[in-house]
């Protein structure tokens, strides 16, 4: 009984991604840029970052 009371009272974890080195997030803009995707086609497999975190990174 102990023990579901404190797992009810648990809070979910959500790991919060790693922040992405602003080398990449530039390679990721100029990708988008050289290529005329849009931003949400930036593959994430290319290590880059999603492509929301470069235009995140751009507006800055």
């Amino acid at each position: 009984m102990h023990s579901v009371i404190l797992d009810a009272g648990a809070v979910p974890h959500h790991p919060i991604p790693p922040d992405i080195a602003n080398r990449l997030c530039l390679q990721g803009i100029l990708y988008v840029l050289h290529n005329e995707i849009a931003w949400q086609r930036l593959p994430f497999e290319l290590g880059f970052g999603s492509g929301r975190t470069c235009w995140r990174r751009l507006e800055r």
